[in-house]
């Protein structure tokens, strides 16, 4: 198995991180555990979660995945998994989170209190990667940088890591760590697909400049790149098939920012290149976002335990020059057409 660094860390870990967000929602107990069990027999030690965690995000069930996580730890030799979780972001972000009453801030009380609850509930006494779910913008970065810090200055986290996060908000929270002397992002863990390779301008050039690492999510596009949304009927049990029929309008409007036009049409595109190159779209997805230089570990998601063959098998090809240019080609002329 191939391993590689997270920024500057000591982190060292697999290129395939097993990502946890279904885990009490769409993936009862038994089954997580199968997937859990399935990955780190597979070989992979990087195991991602969050406070907030399962989703869709429920007052009622939040936090439901890591005390999930924190009993299968309990049968696995603790310093054999690199183990990351996430404080929620700000109220005042894209939504409302449904913990702490919807007042949530990366302010240093409740970065203390988010660490706590997680630490308690994954049964452990250290997180390996602790990264901000989502930016603050009212908070002064110089709080939560500090804040974050003490953290890694008591041993409960070892690096820090931030997601969902811009060129800006990176290269801010990294620059006032730089100057008093603080722990910094080693990390930023961003949407990045095949479907949306945004992450490709100034966020790329920051992270091979400051040798911070991308940890992808989502490289299946919600599963838009598996070619189950490129039919006239919709699941309504698939993840966009149940977001478009929510009552909330954040969730509809997520399910057509994934399944659009364009998104169809060049998923119909990356399936006649899979099958040219007799690969598994999924296979392929996974293997285009592990091959950049500035990408540590993808992170992938499943609800059962068999649908990850094709995601791990990833690990065993390398994309060719002629592939990585035919889905270069679609990005071109469909998702970002030049004028």
């Amino acid at each position: 198995m191939e391993y590689r660094y997270i920024g500057k860390s000591g982190l060292r870990v697999t290129p395939i991180c097993m990502g946890t967000m279904s885990f009490g929602s769409w993936s009862d107990k038994k089954e997580s555990f199968k997937i859990l069990d399935t990955a780190y027999e597979r070989g992979i030690n990087f195991f991602d979660t969050a406070e907030l965690y399962p989703v869709p995000p429920k007052s009622d069930y939040a936090g439901l995945t890591e005390e999930m996580i924190g009993e299968w730890l309990q049968s696995k030799p603790r310093e054999s998994i690199i183990l990351a979780s996430k404080i929620a972001g700000a109220a005042n972000g894209w939504f409302v989170p449904p913990i702490r009453h919807g007042l949530t801030a990366i302010d240093a009380f409740h970065i203390q209190r988010a660490v706590e609850g997680s630490l308690k509930r994954l049964k452990t006494d250290y997180i390996d990667l602790y990264q901000v779910h989502w930016p603050d913008t009212i908070i002064p970065k110089e709080e939560s940088m500090r804040a974050l810090d003490a953290l890694v200055q008591s041993g409960k986290v070892r690096y820090l890591g931030t997601s969902n996060d811009t060129a800006y908000g990176l290269c801010k929270s990294n620059t006032i760590a730089h100057y008093e002397k603080l722990a910094r992002f080693e990390s930023i863990q961003n949407n990045f697909s095949l479907l949306n390779p945004r992450f490709l301008d100034e966020l790329s050039t920051l992270c091979r400049t400051e040798k911070v690492s991308l940890l992808p999510y989502s490289p299946m596009a919600g599963g838009v790149l598996s070619g189950k949304y490129n039919h006239s009927f919709i699941d309504p049990h698939t993840r966009f098939g149940e977001y478009m029929s929510h009552p909330d309008a954040r969730q509809r409007l997520m399910a057509k920012r994934f399944v659009n036009e364009k998104t169809l049409a060049a998923t119909t595109r990356y399936l006649e290149i899979a099958k040219t190159y007799d690969l598994s779209p999924i296979t392929l997805a996974v293997a285009w976002s592990m091959h950049f230089d500035f990408v540590a570990s993808t992170i992938i998601g499943a609800r059962y335990a068999s649908q990850l063959e094709e995601s791990f098998k990833a690990l065993e090809i390398s994309l060719s020059p002629e592939i990585l240019k035919a889905c270069e080609t679609v990005q071109k002329e469909i998702l970002y057409p030049m004028g």
